[in-house]
């Protein structure tokens, strides 16, 4: 009797425990599913800050400036930047709380762009040197006491420019990695120049071409635009032009 008495209590207090036990995990569930509608509401709210309406002043405002901003930064080498850091700093300028003061924020860009412009003009000289290495390998390319490289593609029989004259030339222009940067050919209109108002690799070439001739002329950064770069040329870029020499004028 006392056995059954026991077993009975002790099955009760099971059946409590279960049902205490599930009751409290139905809490916790209920709990989690609030937090995370909550959660879903926060992000909500995030995600909206981020939609762009360029339709509102501010928003187009805001990101013109971010776009004129980031157009710089590429052209001087930057590909990214810690957006978050430069959030702060803009909110922090504006609110008057800047944690650097103005005059050193500059000094501060400008080494840090020096120090990266001089990286990449170091790469961008070594790559032209080992293009031009391996380029004047080729037996149809002619290297100059210079270092100018030039490829006969089509072989002219007229007469040899001097440096007093002009000539008139169809040519395309491109960066080792083929990129096009300027082409008469492309503006369907041939140019006419002084031999000696160009760069120096064109010049050498013009004194050696003779009309009619059309060659393929591999131009090292020092008888190009050198540091200075020009345009879409980067500094110290050697350079690949294609010049038919139409004429002597």
């Amino acid at each position: 009797m006392k056995r059954s008495i026991v077993a009975i209590a002790t099955f009760l207090i099971g059946i409590t425990t279960f049902a205490q036990k599930k009751k409290d995990l139905i809490a916790e569930v209920a709990q989690l599913k609030a937090k995370a509608t909550e959660m879903q509401g926060q992000l909500n709210e995030i995600a909206k800050t981020k939609e762009l309406n360029l339709q509102d002043s501010l928003q187009s405002f805001s990101y013109a400036f971010g776009t004129s901003i980031g157009s710089n930064l590429k052209t001087v080498g930057f590909d990214s930047l810690s957006y978050n850091a430069f959030s702060m700093a803009l909110e922090d300028a504006l609110r008057g709380e800047e944690k650097m003061e103005v005059q050193d924020a500059q000094m501060l860009i400008k080494s840090t762009i020096q120090a990266k412009q001089k990286a990449l003009s170091k790469a961008q000289s070594a790559e032209g040197e080992r293009f031009l290495a391996d380029n004047g390998k080729r037996p149809e390319v002619v290297t100059t006491d210079s270092g100018l490289q030039y490829e006969i593609l089509n072989k002219g029989d007229g007469a040899i420019a001097t440096s007093t004259d002009k000539v008139k030339v169809h040519y395309t222009g491109t960066l080792i990695d083929g990129t096009v940067f300027d082409s008469s050919v492309r503006r369907g209109e041939p140019i006419t120049f002084g031999v000696t108002q160009v760069i120096q690799g064109w010049t050498e070439a013009l004194l050696l071409m003779p009309v009619g001739s059309k060659w393929k002329v591999f131009i090292p950064q020092s008888l190009a635009y050198g540091p200075r770069g020009s345009g879409e040329i980067p500094p110290y870029a050697a350079l690949i032009f294609e010049i038919e020499l139409l004429g002597i004028e």
